[in-house]
């Protein structure tokens, strides 16, 4: 593939590095602060200055930046027809509008708020689990997450799906609470607070405990590296086949977990 990366910060510069360590091309680096590239990619200001030229050789673009610029990059990419992988958190409540304008285009892209193949492993793992604490009301259940203290969002969006996600398994929570309490909680609460601090690349715990026992299941990053190579993963996934419409890091997980 030829990739175009949106965002050099660290992500991108691990996507690059990641990218080209399997065979694949950069052509293209649109950054704002960007002055060169490992890969000698073209660097390009902003995505309102690519021209169709720049674009001509792309199979796809992976897009890190922030929640504020996403929607305007992810919209431009889909004008083009370029298939998108989106790893930006904090935008989806602007799903509706970018699903419209990917269909209108007929163009594809494939969003997550974590891209982790490890990450999306461990949902599935901690839902079982969730399933058969579901069986025994003597288990109390809550959660924790943790990132480093330039993260611009909190609750992370991988600590939204996991707790969502055993929110509407575990029939006696009702409701989570996010922030830190000066108070008991319900019991129909599900608290999982974060923490920012250092440079913690994310790190995210799920606790069933009882009082005889604790069950605690943690996914955490070493690094980036997942998160990038995931992100490769879903690019070559997203252009495997022609693909028109937007899909989630779910329906690309659901094809590799029934592989025979």
């Amino acid at each position: 593939m030829n990739i175009a990366i949106i965002g050099y910060g660290k992500m991108g510069k691990m996507i690059e590095q990641i990218a080209r360590d399997q065979g694949h091309d950069i052509g293209v680096i649109v950054d704002p602060f960007a002055e060169n590239s490992a890969s000698g990619a073209k660097i390009i200001k902003s995505i309102e200055s690519v021209t169709d030229t720049d674009f001509s050789s792309i199979n796809a673009a992976i897009e890190f930046t922030q929640p504020d610029t996403a929607v305007a990059n992810i919209i431009a990419l889909a004008e083009r027809r370029i298939p998108t992988v989106v790893g930006t958190t904090a935008w989806h409540n602007r799903i509706d509008e970018v699903t419209e304008a990917v269909s209108k285009a007929k163009s594809s892209l494939i969003w997550a708020s974590n891209f982790s193949i490890g990450v999306n492993m461990f949902y599935q793992i901690a839902w079982n689990a969730a399933r058969l604490v579901n069986n025994f009301s003597e288990y109390d259940v809550g959660g924790f997450e943790s990132h480093h203290n330039k993260k611009m969002d909190s609750p992370s969006g991988t600590a939204k799906i996991l707790a969502e996600g055993v929110l509407s398994i575990i029939e006696r929570k009702k409701k989570i609470v996010w922030e830190t309490m000066d108070r008991k909680p319900e019991t129909d609460e599900l608290h999982f607070p974060s923490l920012r601090i250092g440079s913690v690349p994310g790190t995210h715990s799920l606790f069933f405990d009882s009082a005889a026992d604790t069950i605690e299941i943690t996914h955490t990053a070493r690094n980036r590296e997942g998160f990038a190579s995931g992100a490769v993963q879903a690019a070559k996934w997203l252009t495997a086949q022609e693909r028109h419409g937007v899909f989630t890091i779910d329906d690309m997980m659901n094809e590799l977990f029934n592989r025979k």
